[in-house]
């Protein structure tokens, strides 16, 4: 643990008689991109504020850069970047009033704030609009604004709470190129998602949370490695085939079955296989798609659910 970031042991969050965070470890490392996935309510959210020194441990240990939150919290929040997740920006006012607004929060010198604004502004691609208000501009540019304004301090770490949360798919591939730059600048990011994909592209290390608890910890690829198969048949059946007939009959097929409300994953080493297989043993009208495994499979394995419900 010697030179983490982030030391936590048995951190605990509860507020009244409900457990939001419950005694769980993890260290996040200099320079990468560590990750909390699960779905709404896993205490993503909590776990970060603590981190953020916004909202005192109930229990347990933490030490983020190297100093203890309940004494020293202005002194880390002073080196900390901070994306919530719901953009807290002044909408009347313009782009560059934003920056230069915030960065005086930090007594950095006029002259500073304003040349780290233009280039952090030209990083987002919003050098255009710096004189634009912010009320006008989509939902992708003011999350783009949010994360250049949580820069301007030049943090030494940067939290970012479901990032890309209600933005489309352009939008959301424009951002994570922005933090994939960040991350090989060396810029140490830890975000909350639970979009699976989006902690498969930005993640070098992540823990997965499930009703206030971690359930999983490692690589995106070593999580894929140790709990599921190459690949995931999906069979989709026909109104009029007979559920427990079809799940018998698949669990002859594959390696794993998991049955959901309007399909069943079939996980294998080898899809193409597998398919033929199922189509040969003439399951119905099955509609069948082989894809790649994922860190969704992985969830669901560990907890008997999707991510979504």
């Amino acid at each position: 643990m010697a030179g983490s970031l982030v030391e936590a042991r048995a951190l605990t969050k509860r507020f009244g008689s409900f457990v939001a965070v419950d005694a769980i470890d993890f260290t996040i490392e200099p320079g990468e991109a560590f990750g909390f996935l699960g779905p709404n309510g896993a205490g993503k959210t909590s776990t970060m504020r603590m981190i953020g020194c916004v909202s005192p441990r109930s229990g347990g240990e933490l030490r983020v850069l190297g100093l203890d939150p309940v004494h020293d919290g202005p002194a880390i929040r002073s080196r900390l970047g901070v994306v919530p997740q719901e953009d807290n920006l002044d909408t009347e006012l313009t782009v560059w009033d934003n920056m230069i607004i915030y960065g005086r929060y930090f007594d950095l010198p006029r002259a500073l704030v304003r040349e780290r604004a233009a280039e952090l502004l030209e990083f987002v691609q919003l050098g255009d609009r710096r004189g634009s208000k912010v009320d006008p501009l989509s939902g992708g540019m003011k999350r783009r604004l949010t994360i250049a304004r949580a820069l301007i301090n030049q943090p030494e770490l940067l939290l970012l709470d479901e990032p890309t949360t209600g933005l489309d798919p352009q939008a959301r591939h424009l951002l994570w190129d922005r933090l994939y730059q960040l991350k090989r600048q060396g810029t140490t990011l830890v975000l909350t998602t639970h979009y699976m994909d989006e902690a498969e592209q930005l993640c070098d290390r992540l823990v997965i949370m499930d009703e206030s608890r971690i359930v999983a910890e490692g690589s995106p690829r070593q999580l894929l490695a140790d709990h599921v198969t190459r690949e995931v048949v999906e069979v989709r059946l026909d109104l009029a085939a007979d559920p427990k007939l079809t799940y018998e009959r698949l669990t002859k097929i594959g390696d794993r079955i998991e049955a959901l409300a309007d399909r069943v994953l079939v996980y294998t080493d080898d899809g193409d296989a597998t398919a033929k297989a199922i189509a040969n043993d003439g399951v119905g009208d099955a509609a069948l798609l082989i894809r790649r495994s994922s860190l969704e499979d992985v969830f669901l394995i560990l907890t008997g659910r999707t991510l979504e419900d």
